[in-house]
């Protein structure tokens, strides 16, 4: 990858993504589709997209019985994803086996804490302790997992990265420091990201929603 940019294209309109991904792709590493583009456009949508030859990082986020997501990831095989993610707080039965379906050449990487969620939303939910200690403990079951990494905030990454040094870390919720929050709560700025250990960082608003998305990337890309 010549950047570690993964621009998020949340959008069902494929037209809209294959512009926008066309217009940026000088300055981004690859492409993360997620569940709007996939439900709108299917495995058939994925494919015109790696037509663009960049890279496809498949956010399906994947989480129900260890059965279900071996086959759901078998399904995908022939999209061929150069990462794919699955919830790590499915468990290591289903983590081991969406690894063992996945095509050899996909990193599968656990979700560990959603970047939309803080420590209130924890505890709403009975989960001890806050996003730092629920992540700690994820990253832990998705190493014993096979996992090849996780997806995580960049204010737990310094920490998921002791726990495992040679993982692949998805850093989501990346912001320029002059960005808006928008829905997200456990925020970084990219360079940040970088300098805790990110091997990606995903961007999606400040370089999709802005009027010229190229120049938002090329100003995002040069403070990395």
């Amino acid at each position: 990858m010549r950047s570690p940019i993964f621009i998020a294209l949340d959008t069902p309109d494929i037209e809209r993504a294959k512009g926008i991904a066309s217009a940026v792709r000088h300055h981004i590493g690859g492409i993360k589709l997620g569940l709007e583009f996939f439900a709108a456009n299917g495995p058939e949508g994925v494919k015109e997209m790696a037509a663009l030859d960049l890279p496809i990082f498949l956010d399906l986020k994947l989480h129900d019985i260890p059965n279900t997501v071996a086959k759901a990831v078998q399904a995908l095989r022939p999209i061929e994803p150069a990462i794919l993610t699955v919830h790590a707080g499915g468990g290591r039965a289903m983590m081991e086996d969406a690894k063992a379906a996945a095509p050899m050449n996909t990193k599968v990487v656990g979700v560990t804490v959603l970047t939309s969620l803080d420590g209130e939303d924890l505890h709403d939910m009975g989960v001890d302790g806050d996003p730092h200690d629920q992540v700690a403990r994820l990253t832990e079951l998705a190493k014993l997992s096979g996992l090849d990494g996780i997806v995580c905030s960049g204010r737990e990454l310094k920490a998921a990265k002791k726990i495992w040094p040679d993982g692949f870390f998805v850093v989501p919720g990346v912001r320029p420091s002059s960005g808006k929050t928008g829905d997200q709560k456990r925020i970084v700025t990219p360079a940040d990201a970088l300098h805790s250990g990110a091997s990606i960082i995903v961007i999606g608003r400040p370089i999709t929603q802005a009027e010229e998305p190229d120049l938002a990337a090329r100003a995002i890309e040069a403070t990395l």
